[in-house]
């Protein structure tokens, strides 16, 4: 169960969803939110389908004058050539055929064929980690220098440790870059993985043929490997990867490509291809300023697929790649079914209960308010949550006028934190004097503790209400459910 804090704003958005452990609750957009690499392409395809559907029926030049804008939008999003023009080919055939022409609805129609070709373009349906081989199953991380693969192997390892319940062992094999291997290490240990052993003067392939007895010996499920990188492709990188390749047997061979790089990316992915074999591509910092346009021409160009995407340096950041929800993203659809994925990993069962419990009663104190702040910084912050919220690129508008940003989590958790627990149980203790130390403790205006009393009290007399229609004869999942 999470409210939303911000109640002031009137543009919240509701998401409900059915079962234990499912987020439930409202949540609302924030000001300067970031989303993903495909903003701006997310922008331009809004306007062009905003305008076929205020025309109503639609003329086949209607059609082809909304297909030049598509390509322009793509273009401009960094995506290949080849892939735009086979893009716009297929759709155009697509959405000039009477079913499209005559339908009721045909702007709809419209975007339904370009959802559907753009799940295709992106790889037509996710394909996870492939593990079906005798224990253990090696993975070879590939990339030039400052992709973010050294990151991207410790999230690949908590990744198969959380999720597939499998036990991993990491395994530097960059001996060219200063302190790589010790990096490599000190992430292991922050998500309770094991590293081989540090032996100087030790080559990348007798590494890569230790690392691989010791996960023999030891019963690891998989042996992950970090090769070393270069800023560009040359021979004596190919050859090093050849012979660790040849003495490991990788079942996956993964490239982890920079989504900044652009086309760059997609190029680097199809020499690596050529000469080595990928099975899968990690694309990382897809929060970055990059226009989407790798990910749109990766599949496509090189033949290999997207499995996963990754964002920022917390090791947490870290997701599988589905063409159609990515796709959804960008159509301004959103992704629920990603944000209902985290809230079931991020929210304490055990929390939800006793607030269920608190709610039968009527009863709602700022240490809950706290607890839902928390519960939304693991979800991903308002920015992570709104990225995936359907419709917000219609809202900009009443965005930009909203005063909410991801800081502001942090700012009211500062505030409730600078209260005595008797304040937080007791919230008309705190009078003007109370709320002005509470302002100086926490680093915030008096204004601000002001607005967060405010927003509280609103909650407590929604939730004193759901109290009493619990009482007339409403079921606790009934309640929980209107929510």
């Amino acid at each position: 169960m999470t409210f939303c804090p911000y109640q002031a704003i009137d543009t919240s958005i509701h998401v409900t969803s059915v079962g234990e452990g499912s987020l439930t609750g409202a949540f609302c957009v924030s000001k300067g939110y970031k989303t993903d690499m495909f903003q701006n392409l997310t922008d331009r395809l809004g306007t062009v389908f905003g305008k076929l559907r205020g025309r109503g029926a639609l003329s086949e030049a209607d059609v082809k004058a909304a297909m030049r804008e598509v390509r322009i939008a793509l273009l401009e999003a960094d995506v290949a050539l080849p892939v735009v023009k086979d893009f716009v080919k297929t759709v155009s055939e697509k959405a000039v055929g009477q079913a499209v022409l005559k339908s009721v609805t045909p702007a709809q129609q419209v975007v339904k064929i370009v959802n559907d070709e753009l799940t295709h373009l992106l790889g037509h349906e996710a394909q996870s980690l492939n593990l079906t081989a005798v224990p253990p199953v090696v993975v070879l991380m590939l990339g030039l220098q400052g992709s973010g693969k050294t990151t991207s192997a410790a999230k690949l390892a908590q990744f198969i440790q959380k999720k597939l319940r499998k036990k991993p062992l990491l395994a530097s094999l960059d001996i060219y870059r200063p302190a790589a291997q010790k990096q490599l290490e000190v992430l292991a240990e922050s998500i309770g993985t094991e590293t081989l052993e540090i032996i100087p003067e030790q080559k990348p392939v007798e590494i890569a043929k230790r690392a691989l007895q010791k996960a023999k010996l030891e019963a690891y499920d998989v042996l992950i490997l970090d090769t070393a990188g270069r800023l560009h492709i040359d021979d004596e990188l190919m050859q090093e990867l050849e012979s660790i390749k040849a003495a490991t047997s990788p079942t996956e061979t993964l490239l982890v490509a920079d989504a900044m790089s652009g086309q760059d990316a997609v190029n680097v992915a199809q020499t690596f291809h050529e000469r080595i074999g990928v099975t899968g591509i990690v694309l990382t910092r897809i929060d970055g300023d990059a226009r989407g346009g790798a990910a749109l021409s990766m599949k496509s160009v090189t033949g290999c697929p997207i499995k996963f995407l990754g964002s920022g340096e917390q090791v947490d950041k870290f997701e599988e790649f589905h063409p159609e929800r990515v796709a959804g993203r960008i159509l301004d659809m959103g992704d629920v079914v990603t944000l209902v994925e985290k809230a079931t990993e991020a929210i304490d069962q055990e929390e939800a209960e006793k607030l269920a419990k608190k709610m039968e009663r009527g009863t709602f104190d700022l240490d809950d308010l706290a607890a839902q702040l928390r519960q939304m910084e693991k979800i991903g912050g308002l920015s992570g949550i709104m990225a995936m919220m359907p419709g917000i690129g219609q809202m900009k508008d009443k965005i930009a006028a909203g005063s909410v940003d991801d800081s502001m989590l942090k700012r009211q958790q500062a505030i409730i934190s600078s209260m005595t627990k008797q304040e937080r149980r007791h919230y008309k203790l705190l009078n003007a004097s109370r709320r002005k130390r509470v302002a100086a403790g926490s680093g915030t205006s008096v204004q601000e503790v002001n607005r967060l009393m405010k927003q509280f009290m609103q909650m407590s007399k929604m939730v004193k209400k759901m109290g009493k229609l619990d009482k007339k004869g409403l079921s606790r999942q009934n309640l929980k459910g209107l929510f």
